[in-house]
């Protein structure tokens, strides 16, 4: 393909982008894959040429764009060399005229904006929420130490505080690495490896993953334990618990895994109510502090989603103080940064049950924000997350 042609690609596939995020369809990433599926013709080449180019316009759009060519003529404003791809040839957009106006710039919508400065984060540490992410691994402590990983991979370098993480570049292929296959690391951002061993979660204990999704933050803890006690991962999301049990398989984790049914949750637990030491509740949110991978998703958030999101962080909160005995714990996170889905929920729960109190933290990365901790793209250099740990008396 021409320059030009990319160009014009990767204006119809932002066009697809935009249409899905505003009929709350598809994520960026899964239309860009059906989107170059269905268009063999593209060589490989090209096809991660269109999809950094789709990606760069994402992050410069603060508000969602009219249109596809909105968002790349705004990319270009900074690039003439994009600029000048607007040449009316074969297959490439048209040229630039008196009526293309840009997309509005910025880092999300106005109320977003302000919903971010109200929860502390001034312009440069909203600003790094849409920059480009680094591509981190866990090592699986149940096969390999993160040193004996990283003899094997000359290419990570060992990542900051987080104990087992290895940082690699954007876009490296690990999956399709052998040592991926023997179970021996997993992609997992080096803040969510942090927050996750915040539970602190010990061999022999009785812990619940409440809110497992397909995983991740739970074979961290099968490693932490080293399959040592029960731990018992739960969701209401059937397809993503699904992938659950041969990623265990792989890593060689022990795990009970339970598909709980929404609205009936606490039907589900009632083998096991007071009687947990630990509950992880990595509980479902706007996911302001993932902006980095999925930069598009501030198109789709809207203040009703956010109340939305905090109606069911207080849920399975309470769902997860049932469960604790008499001087157990929760870590309750969220990969956001408003303080509706950190500080504020934590107080609400605290006020709720005057039986729990927070855990003071103090981690090598990170500050505290109200009762909990947070770390942010800029400061930390990891995905955006709140944390609190909260005990039982």
């Amino acid at each position: 393909m021409t320059p030009a042609a990319r160009v014009q690609a990767a204006i119809d596939l932002l066009d697809a982008v935009i249409v899905a995020a505003r009929t709350a369809g598809a994520s960026a990433d899964r239309v860009a894959a059906e989107w170059l599926r269905t268009r063999r013709f593209i060589g490989s080449g090209d096809r991660r040429a269109i999809r950094d180019l789709v990606w760069d316009a994402i992050r410069v759009c603060g508000p969602m764009p009219a249109h596809g060519r909105a968002a790349m003529v705004r990319l270009a404003l900074d690039d003439p060399a994009l600029a000048a791809r607007f040449d009316g040839s074969r297959y490439g957009p048209a040229p630039l005229g008196p009526d293309d106006t840009p997309a509005l710039g910025g880092v999300a919508p106005d109320w977003l904006v302000a919903a971010l400065g109200h929860s502390g984060l001034d312009h440069a540490e909203q600003a790094a929420l849409v920059a480009r992410a680094p591509l981190d691994l866990r090592a699986n402590r149940l096969r390999v130490t993160r040193a004996e990983l990283l003899a094997q991979l000359p290419m990570a370098a060992a990542c900051g505080p987080a104990p087992d993480a290895l940082r690699l570049p954007a876009g490296t292929p690990v999956e399709a690495w052998p040592v991926y296959a023997a179970g021996l690391f997993e992609v997992q951002d080096a803040g969510s490896q942090i927050a996750g061993a915040a539970l602190g979660v010990l061999p022999g204990e009785t812990v619940v993953d409440l809110c497992a999704g397909a995983g991740g933050k739970t074979l961290a803890l099968a490693a932490a334990m080293d399959n040592r006690g029960r731990l018992i991962a739960c969701d209401i999301d059937r397809a993503r618990l699904a992938r659950l049990p041969a990623r265990a398989a792989r890593a060689g984790a022990k795990v009970d895994i339970r598909l709980l049914d929404g609205g009936r949750e606490a039907d589900g637990l009632r083998d096991l109510a007071g009687r947990v030491d630990a509950v992880l509740v990595d509980a479902p949110c706007s996911g302001t502090g993932t902006w980095r991978r999925n930069p598009e998703a501030r198109w789709r958030l809207t203040p009703a989603a956010l109340a939305t999101y905090a109606r069911a962080q207080a849920h399975v909160l309470n769902l997860a103080a049932a469960l604790v005995r008499p001087g157990g714990r929760i870590t309750f996170i969220t990969c956001s940064l408003l303080d509706a889905e950190g500080a504020d929920a934590v107080a609400a729960f605290l006020a709720r049950h005057p039986e729990w109190r927070a855990a003071d933290y103090r981690g090598e990365a990170g500050r505290a924000r109200g009762a909990g901790w947070r770390l942010t793209p800029a400061h930390d250099g990891t995905d955006g997350f709140f944390f609190a740990n909260l005990l039982r008396a």
